[in-house]
């Protein structure tokens, strides 16, 4: 029987490898929803290569051009459809619409599948409280498939997490990790310009910042219910080694693969039918020199951040995701200059009228939108728009 299942961000990098993954299996797998934001060229070919019947568009202009194109289908352009195009469970879905923008949808689909993998970094840090009742409600199978977290889940899914001592997460340190010239210019190419991954802009510019491994330590507490203190950060630039885990009977494991995500989202699909992935060999070469080495705070300021994150969930993660977002834009847009990345995160994040979100328990999704929404206008209102230096 075939597995039915959902992609939701069909044409983003996450979406795209997952439907690569598929192609070549194609026919032991149904797809029955694809979702999109407004790249309706690519949406339009993947539909008529894998017989796709109901498809959500966002974009209304996309939107339009589809529901004019394909007759036969149903064409959605709201992701509150769901409901009415799932009305079995599904076998799988992937979970990869970037941002906030995910998160409602992710909460969503959860009642209609039978496994959920989440390749979204703002779900799972603003909203897991929210997705973990879903899931436990719902007897929902969670793999996460960012490459570290899916590491970690991988050794410690059925383990207890009172016999782990310490995890490590690897970061690869980004572009500016060598940068001899301290005075050049640090600008949005040179930003995006990372020398392991192919990642979008955003995402990019948080590994060159190391914000993305703030979020990812943040996001492996919650989902592994682990305390912070017990996580460290290493550069590796090689970004082999995805995670070690030490546990308290002496043992170390480390969990190393190729820079594909295709790994992680392979592992996710096909989860315990151990199909074959055709992956490179192993290279010696990269371990017999690993080069792990502390974190220079003084490089990447952010990590300090982890230090102020509360024990208990609140709205905390929402503010520190939204300052964030708004600050990378700016950066990216030529507003304000990297270095005010980190400068202006961390001024802006202490002001008066932040202050009280640290204790405030998050309580609905309604919540994290309008917040999200309040927190990035006033970070644009806060920050003094100048030419970067």
């Amino acid at each position: 029987m075939k597995k039915k299942i959902a992609i939701l961000g069909s044409t983003g990098s996450v979406g795209k490898q997952t439907l690569d993954i598929i192609r070549k299996d194609k026919k032991n797998f149904e797809i029955l929803l694809l979702t999109a934001n407004k790249n309706h060229n690519l949406l339009s070919k993947q539909i008529i290569e894998f017989k796709v019947k109901n498809i959500i568009v966002t974009n209304n202009k996309s939107y339009f051009i589809l529901k004019k194109k394909f007759k036969k289908i149903n064409v959605f352009n709201n992701l509150e459809k769901i409901d009415k195009i799932i009305k079995s469970k599904l076998d799988y879905t992937m979970s990869s619409i970037s941002g906030f923008d995910g998160l409602k949808p992710t909460i969503k689909i959860i009642k209609k599948t039978k496994t959920i993998a989440i390749a979204n970094k703002e779900s799972i840090i603003c909203g897991w409280s929210l997705i973990k009742k879903q899931i436990d409600r719902h007897k929902t199978k969670f793999i996460p498939v960012d490459s570290e977290h899916f590491s970690i889940w991988s050794v410690i899914k059925d383990v207890n997490p009172e016999i782990i001592d310490k995890i490590i997460m690897t970061a690869s340190g980004g572009p500016f990790l060598n940068l001899k010239n301290q005075n050049i210019k640090k600008t949005p190419k040179l930003a995006t310009n990372h020398p392991n991954w192919k990642m979008g802009k955003k995402i990019s510019t948080d590994s060159a910042t190391l914000m993305n491994k703030v979020f990812e330590v943040i996001e492996a507490k919650k989902i592994f219910n682990i305390d912070l203190n017990k996580f460290d950060i290493l550069i590796h630039p090689k970004s082999y080694i995805h995670a070690i885990i030490k546990f308290k009977n002496g043992l170390i494991k480390l969990v190393a693969h190729d820079t594909d995500m295709k790994i992680p989202i392979f592992n996710s699909i096909y989860c315990d039918d151990y199909n074959h992935f055709n992956s490179k060999k192993i290279n010696i070469n990269i371990l017999n020199d690993l080069n792990l080495n502390k974190v220079d705070p003084k490089k990447y300021p952010l990590v300090k951040i982890l230090k102020i994150v509360p024990k208990k969930d609140t709205l905390f993660e929402t503010l520190l995701v939204s300052i964030n977002d708004e600050l990378v834009s700016l950066f990216l847009h030529n507003k304000i200059s990297f270095d005010d990345i980190s400068n202006k995160l961390k001024q802006i994040i202490a002001h008066k009228i932040f202050i009280k979100y640290r204790h405030k328990k998050l309580q609905n999704l309604t919540q994290i939108e309008k917040l999200n929404e309040f927190v990035r206008l006033k970070t644009k209102s806060l920050s003094v728009i100048s030419k970067p230096k």
